[in-house]
């Protein structure tokens, strides 16, 4: 676009771990307009995953489910008077938002009623459906229709504020959490729904075997409604586990948390993003959700996958019996966990995991 941009807002997608993969929009936007100002609307319960990120001029938290919400939006995106907009989610609900807002120049997937205002590609697909493609080179596709070059690198990152370092260390030190102390994190919740979720017996059980084997800490992650999931697994298992539960870890010192990880068990849901923008080797227990969404960033990462006929099913919780989780045995999880580990990925030695997708 030879067109002169000197504000740009994005409009960033609403799940976690969607958040995270975005994250490479910002900054290649940076590098093709320097000059420009940048703001990002994105739902308020995620915009501490964005702070502190040097290429952000504002972050525009919004709630635009109802009303009052959109009008809202619109007024806050009105105050910054963007050049350009560019929609990452699909909804028409980020449209008309932005449009109400008054940008005239609005980029994004040419979906449903709202491709006959936007600008851009139109999605790929496949037998009439749209192809699963991994949901960064989703959004960088925008980019490259818009001419733009894509020279930074494209795997996330993430930034944390002076506030989120220093609380982050402050629960690491309450933790009991050394310098050289080797930190597995365990991340057994998912906000989507019961169906991404590995057993808590089965996290007590991996918890055992792990720290029988080495000599590590293991830190339970926790969400908002996750406290019961982390106490039965802490409450079952004979390991000794750190739930941070009750100290209430937001999105923003969960980065330091993360950050300090040096291997992540995780079902597939944020912080499992949140790992790759750190470079931190992963563990991905994979049910219902199809693979090619994420199938990213993969080079210290290991998926571990059912071979069954009824997934991906997309569902949030699961009709049957969940035997996409529930035959994804600790043992199978514990072997992924070791091929890291003995490979020298997680540690203070750690040189990076040479890791693969794999079905269990």
């Amino acid at each position: 676009m030879s067109d002169p941009v000197q504000r740009i807002l994005i409009r960033f997608p609403n799940w976690v771990g969607d958040v995270v993969m975005a994250e490479p929009v910002i900054r290649i936007l940076k590098n093709n307009y320097p000059d420009a100002r940048i703001s990002v609307a994105v739902r308020k319960y995620a915009a501490k995953i964005l702070v502190g990120h040097p290429d952000i001029d504002r972050l525009i938290p919004c709630s635009d489910k109802g009303m009052s919400g959109l009008k809202q939006l619109a007024s806050d995106i009105r105050d910054e008077s963007p050049d350009l907009a560019i929609l990452l989610p699909n909804s028409f609900r980020s449209f008309i938002s932005v449009r109400w807002g008054g940008v005239k120049n609005i980029v994004g997937y040419r979906r449903g009623f709202r491709r006959f205002w936007v600008k851009g590609p139109h999605p790929l697909k496949e037998n009439g459906r749209y192809l699963p493609v991994p949901m960064t080179d989703y959004y960088l596709e925008l980019l490259k229709w818009m001419g733009l070059k894509i020279e930074v690198p494209v795997t996330p990152q993430l930034y944390l504020t002076d506030e989120e370092s220093v609380r982050g260390a402050e629960l690491l030190k309450q933790y009991g959490i050394e310098e050289n102390d080797r930190v597995i994190g365990l991340n057994p919740g998912a906000q989507f729904g019961s169906s991404k979720c590995w057993p808590p017996k089965y996290f007590a059980e991996l918890a055992e075997s792990i720290q029988n084997r080495y000599q590590c800490k293991l830190l339970v992650l926790v969400g908002p409604g996750e406290d019961g999931i982390a106490q039965e697994i802490v409450q079952s298992s004979q390991a000794e586990l750190i739930n941070t539960g009750p100290d209430k870890v937001d999105l923003g010192v969960l980065k330091a948390l993360a950050r300090r990880t040096d291997l992540l068990v995780t079902n597939d849901t944020g912080p499992r993003h949140y790992a790759v923008a750190f470079g931190k080797p992963v563990v991905v227990l994979m049910g219902p959700t199809d693979p090619r969404h994420t199938n990213c960033h993969l080079d210290k990462t290991i998926i571990l996958r059912e071979d069954l006929p009824c997934v991906p099913c997309h569902k949030k919780v699961c009709p049957i019996d969940h035997p996409c989780m529930i035959e994804m045995t600790p043992d199978k999880v514990f072997h992924a966990v070791q091929q890291i580990i003995d490979q020298g990925g997680a540690g203070e030695q750690s040189s990076g995991a040479d890791t693969r997708s794999q079905t269990a």
